[in-house]
């Protein structure tokens, strides 16, 4: 798990600054900690954490106070570091214990004084949480010193192995001028060896300078990139920091945005609401204009009572209806407002049921029509021929309006008669097979039906 951050635009950067100094000090965001005084400050932090007391633990921190000492800084580092970077008082009250256990050197750091003989890296960690005077200036030396020690290792390095070739060429050396010794010995037996060997010395030392020439070509390299890594490094930061300017603009101009629009839409509702408002007047002054109140009777009343027989007072409601034999078109018109379903009653129980007798018959259509008035809240109306006498009519359900036609007169009559007394516009839908019961209402703006799209409907129902 990597360790945590500590960015300088961290969001909760600016929360750290003590309320009573934001209006007269102006916000700097954190430093950019080297990674070994961000590993460090985690470190101390996590140490001390279990001894504060549970209520000075902040709640995102009081898991990662469990933890065992060496899993503390692993896997809750993010979360320390978080709270170190927003929350001035958690980083006010750890940065005491640690300053007390660090003795001598963290009193030096707290008076903002860096021994020359202590680490950078502790320095640092101790100056970001007490932050006393003048402690941005001991973190960007801990970074200077850390990138020095790291370019120090580097050097070490190289010079070691400068070193390490070096004894090997010495050693070359020794073991030539042992060889030279003994072919000295041998000088009169192996005078054409002694020769071959000198030139095998020259050879070795050739070698030798053209190594060091190597080294040194390599040292030259190893500059120049560093450099070329440091103009690397500038670029990049530039270009991020230009980046960030960039975002901060776009940024601002999506709220500029996002501002327009909600006061465009405020505007639009307002004139909405006006014109609303406007034409609900309108119609309330038209209403007191022409005084007109709730009518307590509908059309197909007055035909009732002028034109046929019914058994039982009369209920109202509406209906919905279309102009198909489908029921799911039925359905559909049964969905307009105000619509009122005009069934005739004979023509639809002597083709659905016509084995029952006429008692039956009736009590069957007029119950599943209560049913279809109750799921719908329509206006409906089912007219009887009246030649015959009726006995054992059931009681007529709510939203059912009963017929019968009078004397002399048929349904179909009655039906044409109500259709006649709707107002222009009505939605009004009448079931019946008969041809020319269709065409007549048709001729008035009415949807006929077949008696078979009303039939089904019930059978679903």
């Amino acid at each position: 798990m990597s360790e945590p951050a500590f960015p300088a635009d961290c969001p909760d950067a600016e929360a750290a600054v003590p309320a009573e100094l934001a209006q007269d000090v102006e916000f700097v965001p954190e430093p950019i900690l080297p990674e070994p005084v961000r590993q460090r400050i985690t470190a101390l932090a996590a140490a001390v954490l279990p001894g504060l007391p549970a209520d000075e633990i902040p709640v995102a921190l009081r898991r990662v106070a469990r933890f065992a000492p060496n899993r503390r800084a692993r896997l809750g580092g993010r979360e320390i570091a978080a709270q170190l970077t927003s929350d001035p008082l958690f980083r006010q009250r750890i940065s005491g214990r640690i300053v007390t256990e660090a003795g001598d050197l963290g009193a030096a750091v707290v008076a903002g004084m860096a021994p020359a003989a202590a680490d950078p890296v502790e320095v640092a960690a101790l100056a970001y949480l007490t932050r006393p005077e003048g402690w941005r200036d001991l973190i960007e030396g801990a970074g200077e010193a850390v990138r020095a020690e790291a370019d120090s290792a580097a050097v070490a390095s190289q010079i070691r192995e400068a070193e390490q070739r070096a004894v090997r060429a010495e050693h070359d050396r020794t073991v030539a001028k042992v060889e030279a010794d003994k072919l000295r010995d041998e000088l009169a037996r192996v005078r054409e060896e002694l020769g071959a060997l000198r030139e095998e010395a020259r050879t070795t030392a050739k070698a030798l300078r053209e190594t060091q020439v190597a080294q040194k070509r390599a040292s030259d390299l190893l500059a120049t990139e560093k450099g070329r890594a440091s103009r690397i490094a500038a670029d990049h930061d530039a270009e991020v920091r230009r980046l960030k300017a960039r975002l901060a603009e776009a940024e601002a101009l999506a709220a500029t945005g996002k501002q327009s629009a909600k006061d465009a839409r405020a505007a639009d509702d307002a004139r909405l609401w006006l014109l609303v408002e406007t034409i609900g007047q309108a119609a309330s002054g038209l209403r007191r204009e022409l005084a007109l109140g709730p009518s307590e009777k509908l059309p197909a009343d007055f035909v009732a009572d002028a034109a046929a027989d019914r058994p039982g007072s009369p209920e109202r409601s509406r209906a919905r209806a279309q102009d198909t034999d489908d029921p799911g078109r039925l359905d559909q018109l049964l969905a307009l407002p105000r619509a009122h379903l005009i069934v005739d009653g004979y023509n639809v129980t002597k083709r659905g049921f016509a084995e029952m007798s006429l008692e039956q018959q009736r009590k069957r259509l007029i119950t599943g029509l209560g049913g279809i008035a109750a799921q719908t809240g329509d206006e409906v109306t089912v007219v009887f021929d009246g030649a015959e006498r009726v006995h054992g009519l059931p009681p007529t359900p709510r939203g059912v309006r009963v017929l019968f036609s009078r004397k002399g007169d048929t349904a179909d009559e009655l039906v044409r008669q109500l259709v006649r007394a709707e107002p222009a516009g009505r939605p009004i839908v009448v079931i019946s097979s008969d041809r020319e019961v269709a065409d007549g209402v048709r001729r008035h703006g009415a949807y006929p039906m077949g008696a078979d799209s009303l039939l089904r409907r019930l059978a679903r129902s």
